[in-house]
């Protein structure tokens, strides 16, 4: 009785009221302890993860910018005449019109390899130019007397040396093969001249492989969204650990040369043994195939059976050249130099002209649907003069027939052959009388009725010369027969 007069008393249901509270009360306590603390370390791994980025950026800058030079160049340029200022008095006061001023140009470049007292500069030879006078700059402030090494236009390569009893670092040449869409990339130069001498930008590498550079540009190159401008060019693209992965050469901007995020450098790998032949041979020993090529539109390659392959086709070829000499023949679909496979003409004309001149490669090539190999001597192209066009085989560059070429050319269906698109003059093609337009129904007689046929018939050797048998308009007709000469052995 005393037991349920005390469990029913008001103290007790107010001790048992405020314990409730209490439990209540660490329990949510609990609760937002334990849902606070991940979100606060979650903070501060962000915060150490971008600290960590941003050392990891200083480390870069600290161990590439010393080795990243200013490269002012001086040149002649032709003064302007202006009407009616020129002849006497004026020529007594400021010289004939002819007279020269010089013009100045900043470019970046980046130190590579030293001898001694002397340092070696890789930059872009498009920086060089036509220089009567080479200024390097060193981040320090001091300036040297720079001298060309050795250049390449067709890599837009040169190397520039100066001499110093300083103690400049050697750039660290990274290997741009393992570049990857998405790799942090780090661009460092001189950005618009003087004003902005040895800036870093970064970004990502946005794609790997373009072509399209200036005019004669054999490079694949690897494109970036870090901001490159003028000035810039020469200057070093390096990765996240600082080693250089590429040049900085050019952007595409439509405003003029501002950066819009387009830049683009030429892989390192493509300039390492240029480094070394510039110092050691003071030029760029090239190999040369003796072909011209191109890349094959969707018809094209569908005719040749070459759809979704990666390849170059031969269009053109040099008799007596090293490809003529090892087999090789037009029509011909490049797959592979010495088991690397060709991803397209620019790199096919990349890898050929890294082969070493004397050396023996093995070309690969697709021929009416077969795979076949071809052992070829590599000539040098230093030692090849201009192409007379008499040798360039045959000088006519074909195209399937489609439906609606012969609805254009008035043809039907039964009308087999391949359509003449281009005529080069003075090659073979062009001495015997075809013209653009012209439809090739037979060579020697022999009956042409796709572009595999008219590979296979002109892959032949005639000994008693070579003539087409083509439409032209409403005609069939003959062309005139071309001997060729029999090269030396």
């Amino acid at each position: 009785m005393n037991l349920v007069r005390k469990l029913s008393a008001r103290s007790f249901f107010t001790f048992n009221l405020v314990m409730l509270g209490v439990i209540f009360g660490l329990l949510m306590a609990f609760v937002f302890f334990s849902c606070s603390v991940p979100r606060a370390k979650s903070s501060r791994d962000a915060l150490a993860s971008a600290e960590s980025l941003q050392r990891a950026l200083n480390t870069v800058a600290d161990k590439v910018l010393p080795s990243v030079v200013e490269i002012k160049t001086a040149s002649a340029v032709q003064m302007r005449n202006i009407p009616g200022f020129d002849g006497i008095p004026w020529d007594l006061f400021f010289g004939p019109r002819g007279d020269r001023e010089r013009g100045f140009s900043i470019g970046s470049g980046v130190i590579v390899r030293r001898d001694g007292n002397v340092f070696y500069v890789l930059t872009n030879n498009h920086v060089i130019g036509n220089a009567a006078e080479i200024i390097v700059g060193t981040r320090d402030g001091r300036e040297y007397p720079g001298r060309v090494i050795g250049r390449d236009s067709r890599r837009d390569l040169a190397i520039v040396s100066f001499e110093s009893s300083g103690n400049f670092p050697l750039a660290e040449l990274g290997n741009s093969d393992k570049v990857r869409v998405g790799d942090w990339a780090i661009a460092m130069g001189n950005p618009l001249g003087a004003q902005f001498s040895f800036s870093v930008t970064m970004g990502i590498v946005s794609a790997i492989g373009r072509t399209g550079g200036p005019a004669g540009n054999i490079n694949d190159f690897i494109q970036t969204d870090a901001s490159i401008n003028q000035g810039n060019s020469g200057g070093p693209l390096v990765n996240i650990r600082g080693e250089v992965i590429g040049i900085n050469t050019w952007i595409a901007s439509p405003t003029g040369g501002g950066n819009v995020g387009l830049g683009f450098a030429i892989p390192i790998n493509n300039a390492k043994r240029a480094i070394d032949e510039f110092i050691t041979h003071g030029a760029l020993r090239e190999g040369w195939l003796g072909v011209i090529l191109t890349d094959p539109d969707r018809v094209t390659a569908a005719a040749l059976g070459v759809t979704g392959r990666m390849g170059s086709k031969l269009a053109y070829l040099s008799l007596g050249s090293p490809a003529h000499r090892g087999g090789i023949r037009v029509g011909d679909f490049f797959t592979h130099v010495d088991n690397a496979e060709v991803r397209n003409t620019t790199h096919f004309i990349q890898m050929v002209s890294d082969l070493i001149p004397g050396q023996k490669a093995v070309f690969r090539v697709l021929r009416g649907g077969a795979s076949k190999n071809f052992s070829v001597i590599i000539a040098d192209r230093r030692a090849q003069v201009s192409q007379d066009s008499r040798n360039l085989w045959p000088g006519v560059s074909v195209h399937p027939l489609t439906d609606e070429l012969r609805t254009v050319f008035s043809l039907g269906k039964d009308v087999r052959g391949v359509l003449v698109a281009q005529v080069i003059p003075g090659t073979p093609g062009a001495i015997v009388g075809l013209r653009s337009g012209d439809l090739i129904v037979a060579i020697n007689d022999i009956q042409v009725d796709d572009l595999l046929s008219f590979f296979r018939v002109l892959g032949e050797e005639q000994e008693e010369g070579l003539w087409f048998t083509f439409i032209r308009g409403n005609r069939t007709m003959d062309s005139s027969v071309f001997r060729r000469q029999r090269q030396p052995e």
